[in-house]
């Protein structure tokens, strides 16, 4: 019984080693062999004869490659993520948008509007330009002009207030220099006085000489108006003027979004606001023509009320003076 036992035992233990040479590699050298190089032909890994430990130690000596220098490569061959900054991503939306603009100018400052406009309409907006300076222009010279006539007139007025005869006031008038009205129209009625000396009709003289101040004081008042004529037409005109221009600036406008087939408001919003550019310039040069042409045809009405009053005073004088000169011929006659 004893010596049965102990053959199975030996027989176990033998067929237990068999086992053991002939088992398959651990998980640890099966993944040291996916991490080396390309594997050997299977006839120089295979073992020479089953249980033999010589003969895998002989399989087992060709070069494999080290598991971190396999690494290495493998990191080297791979291609780095290109860095995306925001200075790219603004430059792709910029470009895009350009694109999409289909070229219209994106400066919409009144600089910038006027230089990406039409050659009509760049036509119109100078001329709407110019037709302003004129008019502000003539606000300052004209202001000026009829603020000094009127306060030189008004101190004629006030030094001839006393004068009690044609030739006393032609003296004091003289005073003023030659640009004084009184000392024109109080002229007037001395050239006519001495052209009708011989005449003994003193209605026919005072007649003439009311004809006479009527023309002067139209001279006078067409003088001062000068100017005024401008600053109508540039109130009058200066809308339809910059209208054209806007009606011009969307025609091409309409015609860019055409060409670029969008509409989108990049495209659009450029065009049109260099078109209102226009019709905004117009109403910026009618505007205070219309306002200043207001005020100066008020200024001037006065004006003229006050060489009216001038001329009904040289008129007043030389009708007293013809009275005077015939009570003193009839107190002659009656001596």
């Amino acid at each position: 019984m004893r010596n049965l036992t102990a053959s199975i035992l030996l027989a176990l233990g033998l067929t237990s080693s068999a086992w053991a040479d002939t088992a398959p590699a651990a998980p640890e050298n099966q993944a040291a062999a996916q991490v080396a190089a390309p594997a050997t032909p299977a006839s120089s890994t295979a073992p020479q004869a089953a249980g033999s430990t010589t003969d895998m130690q002989k399989t087992d000596t060709s070069p494999t490659p080290d598991a971190q220098t396999v690494a290495a490569d493998t990191a080297e061959n791979v291609v780095a993520p290109e860095t995306v900054t925001t200075e790219t991503v603004v430059t792709s939306v910029e470009e895009a948008s350009d694109s999409e603009s289909g070229g219209f100018a994106t400066d919409l400052s009144v600089w910038g509007m006027y230089q990406n406009a039409d050659v009509v309409v760049k036509i119109v907006m100078v001329g709407l330009v110019i037709a302003s300076v004129i008019t502000w222009a003539l606000l300052f010279s004209k202001g000026f002009e009829l603020l000094m006539a009127r306060r030189r007139l008004r101190k004629e007025q006030l030094a001839l207030v006393d004068a009690a005869n044609l030739d006393t006031a032609a003296e004091i008038a003289a005073d003023f220099g030659n640009r004084s009205i009184s000392r024109l129209l109080l002229g007037e009625a001395q050239s006519e006085r001495a052209l009708s000396v011989d005449s003994i009709d003193k209605a026919g003289i005072k007649e003439r000489t009311s004809f006479r101040m009527e023309r002067a004081v139209a001279a006078i008042s067409r003088n001062m108006g000068r100017g005024n004529g401008y600053l109508a037409t540039i109130g009058a005109i200066s809308p339809f003027v910059g209208l054209f221009g806007t009606v011009w600036g969307i025609m091409n406008s309409f015609i860019g979004i055409a060409h670029s087939q969008t509409t989108n408001l990049a495209v659009v919003a450029p065009g049109i606001a260099e078109a209102l550019l226009a019709t905004a310039l117009g109403l910026v040069a009618a505007i205070p023509a219309v306002v200043i042409y207001n005020v100066f045809a008020r200024v001037i009405s006065s004006y003229r009320g006050q060489v009216g009053d001038m001329a009904a005073k040289a008129v007043l004088l030389l009708g007293r003076d013809l009275d005077l000169a015939e009570s003193k011929a009839e107190k002659a006659e009656a001596r």
